[in-house]
């Protein structure tokens, strides 16, 4: 059973988490294109199309800690200190992305935003993915494992 938890954890990280990343980063730069020509619907798509991106695989991403706990569980290892570390980072990724970065996208593809508020949203956007990129390198490293990983 743990094998199946661990594989649909990590699977999901990869399928949930990876195309947030992705489209958040891609966005700042499309939306100083829409605000550069704001007529153009190519540039306005793309805009709307990486805010979906973002917003449904944020609601497929909470498959991702839910099989993170169940994983950890099913391993005996909901106490460790690495485990507590990757659990705190995730929540503040999850808070940056429903208090900052989805909003922030909002703004702008509704038409509402700036272009210094795409620089604030890239900054955002560069702190969620490096919070994911230590929680990544937590769950391979696990300090303190007996593992011998």
């Amino acid at each position: 059973m743990t094998k199946f938890l661990l594989a649909v954890h990590v699977l999901a990280a990869i399928v949930a988490v990876g195309p947030v990343t992705v489209a958040a980063s891609l966005f700042p730069p499309a939306a100083r294109r829409v605000l550069a020509a704001p007529g153009d619907e190519g540039a306005a798509g793309t805009l709307s199309l990486l805010h979906r991106i973002c917003r449904v695989y944020a609601v497929v991403g909470v498959v991702v800690p839910v099989f993170g706990f169940a994983t950890a569980n099913q391993m005996g290892v909901l106490g460790t200190g690495w485990l507590i570390a990757s659990i705190v980072l995730t929540a503040l990724a999850a808070v940056v992305l429903g208090a900052l970065v989805l909003p922030g996208q909002t703004a702008l593809v509704e038409g509402r935003g700036t272009a210094a508020q795409t620089v604030r949203l890239a900054m955002v956007t560069g702190v969620f993915n490096l919070l994911w990129a230590a929680v990544t390198v937590l769950m391979i490293v696990r300090p303190g494992s007996t593992t011998g990983a």
